[in-house]
């Protein structure tokens, strides 16, 4: 048994949610991850903000919005009475839990927001399981929120998931396919919360690694990972075969066809996760694994809006504690790092978050002098990059020749070279090291 995930793209429309059920239905007893549809949780989150504004009138007309929306798909999805009867009614009692917090009286609060979000894959999974009813297909849904739940650390509590999850297949031993929602769980106080890093993948990851299954996949509308950015550079390819650790790399870098932290389940569970195309069914797509690397180079992902910071001091000379002291500003102000590079006097750090940039550029000037450079790119070259692998790294930085490269990171990990550049410079930096590092080994 696999575990098959599709986004809310793959589900985006009446014709989409038909070809996907076509789709499943052909490939066996699995189980089936769904996203809202898309657009959906965009919309969902626009009418919470209006009902933290209590600006009541602004919900209503946006959620009356989209159950328009809803009529439409039904109309167009379901074929009979009896089928477009039950979707309508599974649609409107997720309006009616949402229109239930339309109150003046009432203070809106972040889990009140969370139960609205929530609607949206428990539409989508309901249309789709009304939809392979009519075409004879025997689907159970299997409700995440009676399965799926966090621990207090927001981590999931995989014995229960398991435990839980089992017994629910147990129940329906004569399934055709288990429907199930992405995204969506119960906290460890009960509550309808989400699995906020990963989504739907985290998801399918999670239901994958407790059920010790074949393999999963994870359906999108490219045919898997490619080499380098499809929309900055031509000719682009799917790779075929990814280690773990060079497709975390990856995800983590700017490669949005899959989120860094889906991996991990799977890999501590020595899982294949398969990136597929729902557009192209029939294409291999990128499965990723445990296997060995294979001594090349795999592919390139670039990282937005990064800001590097440089704090250069004296008294880092042979200091003890002079690194502490600049993580620990970054940890106070809660703010991950990147990349770093250091010397004797100075120490160079990226971060993509500049929320608290103002706070923590203050701090460190208490340790020596500051400077901020903004607008960079991180590029990831990633693939198997052992320090005894000779030629790689010299190979990178030979295709940003005539690119001012302001900062490097190599050694770090066996999987990758980093490499900051302005943001101006992204494109074209993108396109030197496809031409570099693939095109001229064919």
């Amino acid at each position: 048994m696999n575990v098959l995930k599709f986004g809310g793209t793959s589900v985006g429309s009446p014709e989409r949610i038909r070809h996907v059920g076509r789709l499943v239905s052909d490939r066996g007893k699995n189980i089936v991850v769904l996203s809202a549809m898309s657009g959906t949780t965009n919309t969902l989150v626009e009418i919470s903000e209006y009902l933290y504004k209590n600006n009541i009138p602004g919900a209503q007309e946006t959620l009356n919005a989209l159950e328009a929306k809803y009529d439409a798909v039904v109309t167009e999805l379901l074929e009979t009475p009896r089928g477009r009867a039950l979707a309508k009614n599974a649609v409107d009692r997720s309006f009616a839990i949402i229109r239930s917090f339309f109150s003046d009286d009432a203070t809106f609060t972040a889990e009140d927001e969370k139960e609205i979000l929530a609607q949206g894959e428990l539409i989508s999974t309901n249309l789709m399981h009304v939809h392979l009813g009519e075409r004879g297909i025997n689907s159970v849904l299997l409700p995440a929120l009676d399965y799926m739940r966090t621990l207090e650390s927001g981590e999931p509590d995989m014995a229960f998931i398991r435990s839980k999850l089992r017994l629910l297949l147990e129940l329906e031993p004569e399934a055709d396919l288990y429907i199930t929602q992405g995204y969506i769980c119960r906290n460890s106080e009960g509550r309808i919360d989400n699995l906020q890093r990963g989504g739907s993948d985290y998801t399918a990851s999670i239901i994958g690694a407790v059920l010790d299954l074949d393999e999963i996949q994870i359906w999108t509308d490219i045919d898997g990972m490619h080499n380098n950015d499809p929309r900055f550079v031509d000719d682009t390819r799917p790779v075929s075969s990814l280690h773990f650790e060079e497709a975390a790399e990856l995800a983590y870098f700017g490669a949005k066809i899959l989120h860094p932290t889906c991996v991990l389940p799977a890999k501590l569970h020595n899982i294949p996760v398969r990136l597929l195309n729902t557009l192209d069914p029939e294409a291999k797509g990128t499965v990723i694994c445990n296997t060995p690397p294979d001594r090349t180079i795999k592919a390139v992902a670039a990282k937005d809006n990064i800001t590097a910071i440089k704090i250069k001091s004296g008294r880092m000379l042979l200091a003890y504690g002079f690194l502490h002291k600049v993580f620990e500003t970054f940890e106070n102000h809660r703010t991950s790092i990147d990349m770093i590079a250091t010397s004797e006097v100075g120490v160079t750090v990226t971060i993509d978050n500049d929320a608290r940039l103002d706070a923590i550029i203050d701090e460190l000037k208490h340790f020596g002098t500051v400077t901020v450079d903004r607008d960079m790119v991180i590029l990831c070259v990633v693939g198997d990059l052992e320090w005894h692998n000779l030629g790689f790294e010299a190979m990178a930085v030979e295709a940003l020749k005539d690119i001012p490269v302001r900062m490097i990171s190599y050694g770090g990990s066996n999987y990758n070279i980093s490499m900051l550049v302005r943001a101006e410079d992204k494109v074209r930096a993108l396109r030197q090291l496809s031409e570099k590092l693939f095109n001229n080994r064919q």
